[in-house]
């Protein structure tokens, strides 16, 4: 088998089984709610992540902010990716804060943190969890494997089982969030 027929395979496999679990359909949907609800409250959804998951945050929030499928009004939503912030945290106080920091001055009570994590167990995602349990802002992750630290912190994760690379968890994070978007206007508009 060649390398692009397995990829592909792969990649299905893992879908299949996310699509079986019903809890996985049921945490999806539950999430949107969250997020409909912070927003209709006058709140706003912050999301993180590293390396990837960083740009997976970053697509999340511009397709709130922006245009998904239809032409609607902007949504608040705001992805922690600001080069000058996290030079200048990770300078000053350790890369480990480049996201609570942010919380930490940018989060309000009833925002949602997205927090993504293939493996749930990166230091920075934890302390952003951390500070935002502190502020109580609800915390929704996006995890893989068997969910990390994360897992059992968030308030509501959505588990990519699969050990062994973090791309196919990737690809099934970036359906998740092109949902959320389409069950989030749905519910907005």
């Amino acid at each position: 088998m060649d390398i692009v027929t397995e990829s592909l395979n792969d990649s299905l496999s893992v879908l299949k089984e996310f699509i079986s679990d019903k809890k996985n359909i049921d945490n999806i949907e539950e999430v949107a709610e969250i997020m409909i609800k912070a927003m209709k409250s006058g709140n706003k959804i912050m999301s993180c992540g590293n390396g990837g998951s960083l740009c997976d945050a970053s697509h999340f929030a511009e397709e709130l902010t922006g245009r998904f499928r239809d032409d609607r009004m902007s949504l608040p939503a705001v992805a922690i990716n600001y080069a000058s912030h996290i030079t200048c945290v990770a300078n000053d106080f350790g890369f480990e804060y480049v996201f609570s920091k942010f919380v930490e001055g940018v989060g309000r009570e009833g925002d949602v943190l997205l927090a993504l994590s293939t493996s749930g167990n990166s230091e920075n995602i934890i302390k952003a969890v951390e500070e935002a349990k502190r502020k109580n802002i609800t915390v929704v992750a996006l995890s893989g494997k068997d969910g990390g630290k994360l897992g059992s912190m968030a308030d509501k994760e959505i588990r990519v089982e699969w050990f062994k690379y973090s791309d196919r968890i990737q690809e099934i994070h970036i359906k998740v969030l092109h949902i959320l978007v389409q069950l989030i206007e749905e519910g907005m508009f």
